[in-house]
């Protein structure tokens, strides 16, 4: 970003540095078995990278959601993939926000230190999708504790965390005087549920990203594990997915130069008809013309998180930052794979690993045509669409 201030400039090559001793073979040796990058989430562990959200009171850096975007946006713009750990950033907004004091003060210097790893986000499931108001796994209080049955689809890295934040209905659907309440957020200890109630089965998809279903047969957990208020879940969710869209378009950013920066060398120095291909308009301009795209998205992505850190409701704007920067990574993407001719689907070119990974985020964590009806209905005052 040109013109942010010395702090942001310095978290910028500190990172850059940090993801130096992680270069293209380190992640095509993973990508190639499918592999949890575990190192390279130990490394920004010890650096204070993942607590960059987490108050100084409990061993966290404090910082602003505009700092956070700096780190992820930095990891993707070096080659690395943020996805093995980006859910501990936005995740973290939910147990900030809405988090008991106990709660927090238990958990969250233990994540600070690595000690334990908040990564998976159980929202989505096989029938509801995006619809999560028609979520069907159920909590049950019993006594001193809640009883969960049901199934969670696309909860990534639950093989990889300690904890995971559910969210589930505690009130049936017809008992409840709006469709927004009955859903209830827990904070759900793992490595205490699995085989004792839950089940995690990985998904093979095409990008290394440790996607997982997950299932629960009677899983207890204690009643402590309530996050908030029972059933005003929805409503948590709804804040935490703003921070979690202004941080996906921030990686979307960093893919997006990325991808210019690769297509940009290499049209440089490729030479072919006794000159080299960056000379021809036909290359030059669809590189200029992605340069230009992933500008304008930058300013909305940081625009946004300015809105989220002073206090304001960035719903608009993150919306309109996870479209602008989905998009613009993904044309950057398209344009760097036909630069690179038969050698972007090389793999010691990464460019077909990125390639793969940037498709994702058009389609997740939502996708464009939710944020399109977003757009139509609560900014531009079109009739709701579904």
């Amino acid at each position: 970003m040109k013109n942010e201030t010395e702090e942001l400039a310095e978290i910028r090559r500190a990172v850059r540095a940090l993801c130096e001793d992680f270069p293209g073979e380190y992640w095509r040796a993973k990508d190639a078995v499918r592999e949890y990058p575990g190192e390279f989430v130990d490394a920004l562990t010890r650096a204070g990278f993942l607590a960059a959200l987490i108050p100084a009171q409990y061993g966290g850096s404090g910082l602003s959601l505009d700092a956070a975007c700096v780190i992820m946006e930095e990891i993707q713009a070096t080659g690395c993939n943020g996805g093995a750990a980006h859910a501990q950033m936005y995740i973290m907004n939910t147990l900030l926000r809405y988090g008991s004091e106990d709660q927090k003060a238990t958990y969250l210097p233990r994540i600070g230190d690595g000690s334990l790893r908040l990564q998976a986000f159980g929202v989505s499931e096989p029938t509801s999708g995006t619809d999560t108001l028609s979520l069907k796994t159920r909590a049950v209080r019993d006594g001193n504790e809640y009883v969960i049955n049901g199934q969670k689809i696309w909860t990534s890295r639950a093989e990889h965390s300690d904890l995971m934040l559910l969210l589930a209905r505690t009130t049936p659907r017809e008992a409840v005087e709006k469709k927004t309440e009955g859903l209830s957020m827990f904070l759900v200890d793992m490595q205490r549920a699995l085989g004792n109630g839950m089940e995690i089965k990985p998904i093979r998809t095409m990008m290394n990203h440790s996607s997982c279903e997950v299932f629960f047969d009677d899983l207890r957990i204690p009643a402590t594990a309530l996050v908030g208020e029972e059933g005003k879940g929805f409503r948590y969710i709804l804040s935490g997915m703003n921070a979690e869209r202004i941080l996906i378009a921030a990686e979307c950013i960093g893919d997006a130069k990325w991808f210019i920066e690769r297509a940009s060398a290499y049209a440089s120095d490729r030479n072919v008809f006794a000159r080299p291909i960056g000379q021809n308009q036909g290359v030059q301009f669809p590189i200029a013309r992605c340069y230009a795209q992933m500008r304008a998205a930058e300013l909305m992505v940081h625009h946004a998180a300015h809105v989220y850190d002073e206090g304001g409701n960035p719903g608009e704007e993150a919306n309109m930052a996870k479209l602008l920067a989905s998009e613009a990574s993904w044309a950057a993407a398209d344009m760097c794979v036909q630069t690179h001719g038969g050698f972007g689907f090389a793999e010691e070119y990464d460019v077909e690993r990125k390639f793969r990974e940037a498709r994702l985020y058009t389609v997740a964590p939502i996708s464009t045509n939710l944020i399109l009806s977003y757009l139509a209905e609560h900014v531009l005052g079109l009739p709701r669409s579904y």
